[in-house]
């Protein structure tokens, strides 16, 4: 297949839950010649794909990847020219935290055409269907998504200024350092402000836990909370249904929980 022929739509998947892919990320899927989907991308979309449609799993977790980003650059641009139109299948939105405007400018070296389809980031869709709203009036003006995580390995230094603020604060890729967020709050005097984790969002293995700075570490441990999951800071996780029921539980354990 000659170059002319070459395409790459890098399709953002959504939080999860093969629903929430927009519907011209599905036009993108039905069409595609070959599709290299990530770890965070829901396989039930693969289903809609035609027959002929070659499927890559290039898949990246929590710093095990299954290719490197280089090889996945050079894979878009053989199977573009080889195959016709490649569809680059990432969880959430490809320009959150996922890498997407690294792959376009490969891509642009090569001349490839390319389009980018938004998708519902975790960063946002999560919050929204736990009732969680990011911003509301009198009670938050904005909101922060931030990586846990750098490139380093090392805590995001946003995360300190997000602490400081009264906006919402949304943390991706952060479980594996919760205790230094919790630490890092509790430092800038947050003990109390309300904290929501989801793990597996809007997945049938959804998992939920509520809690404050001071309490959630401890919560996290005991429910067995691990990743992929994203962590909501902020007085609008008091808006999700169970608040109350959390609040009385924190009354309750009050003594058996450092609150330091």
């Amino acid at each position: 297949m000659n170059q002319t022929q070459a395409k790459v739509s890098i399709v953002g998947a959504g939080p999860g839950d093969a629903e929430l892919i927009t519907v011209k990320g599905l036009k993108a899927i039905q069409s595609a010649d070959v599709i290299l989907y990530d770890a965070l991308a829901n396989q039930e979309l693969l289903d809609f794909a035609p027959e002929h449609t070659l499927k890559v799993f290039v898949g990246k977790r929590a710093s095990r990847h299954y290719k490197t980003q280089d090889q996945i650059n050079l894979l878009m641009v053989q199977y573009a020219l080889s195959y016709g139109h490649v569809v680059r299948l990432k969880g959430g939105d490809p320009f959150v935290f996922g890498r997407a405007q690294e792959e376009i400018e490969f891509l642009n070296t090569f001349d490839i055409p390319t389009e980018v389809v938004p998708g519902i980031s975790s960063s946002i869709g999560l919050a929204t269907l736990q009732g969680v709203p990011l911003t509301t009036r009198h009670v938050s003006e904005g909101f922060w998504v931030i990586t846990g995580t750098t490139q380093s390995g090392q805590l995001s230094q946003d995360i300190e200024l997000a602490a400081q603020s009264t906006a919402t604060v949304v943390i991706l890729m952060g479980i594996r350092k919760l205790r230094q967020i919790a630490e890092l709050f509790q430092e800038h005097g947050r003990h109390h402000t309300p904290v929501m984790i989801i793990q597996n969002g809007s997945k049938p293995t959804e998992k939920v836990v509520l809690g404050t700075v001071s309490t959630i570490v401890e919560i996290a441990e005991h429910e067995k909370i691990g990743t992929p999951g994203i962590i909501v800071l902020g007085d609008t996780v008091q808006f999700h249904k169970n608040w109350p029921q959390v609040c009385e539980q924190i009354a309750a354990t009050a003594p058996n929980i450092n609150r330091a």
